[in-house]
């Protein structure tokens, strides 16, 4: 027989700073600061979590790849969302190869995020991908 598992909600403190993120020059540099050189090195995956005045209330690393993908798993970004009781998210990742146009995959894999985000009326407001010397926003191109 296994051990039935206990689960709470707790807010957690950190160093975290709450930042209103507006534009997606906003988000970009916010992001950033989770990248150091390994940005052309692997590609890694985020998500960022905002009230509905898109402050910052959490982020989260959803995956660490290698260096042609990373896996984002839309379970483990609908939990982290829903955990911090999240109405908007982003998500990102980066391109090491620096090439800012997104592929297929990465097309298919916002589209099915944004699916499941909104069963739970949590809007998927950004899908970015950063490169070393620049950055592209679905937003901004009108897919999302």
């Amino acid at each position: 027989m296994g051990k039935l598992k206990i689960y709470s909600l707790v807010k957690k403190e950190s160093d975290f700073l709450n930042v209103k993120l507006t534009s997606s020059q906003d988000v970009n540099r916010f992001i950033r600061q989770f990248y150091d050189s390994d940005i052309e090195i692997y590609e890694s995956a985020f998500a960022v979590f905002m009230n509905r005045s898109n402050t910052t209330v959490g982020y989260v690393k959803i995956s660490q790849g290698g260096i042609y993908s990373t896996i984002m798993d839309k379970v483990l970004i609908a939990k982290y969302a829903i955990d911090s009781l999240a109405a908007t998210v982003i998500i990102c990742h980066n391109h090491p190869s620096g090439v800012l146009t997104p592929s297929d995959s990465d097309i298919g894999i916002t589209a099915e995020i944004k699916k499941g985000l909104d069963l739970f009326n949590i809007r998927l407001i950004d899908h970015m991908i950063l490169t070393k010397n620049g950055f592209y926003s679905f937003c901004d191109e009108g897919i999302l």
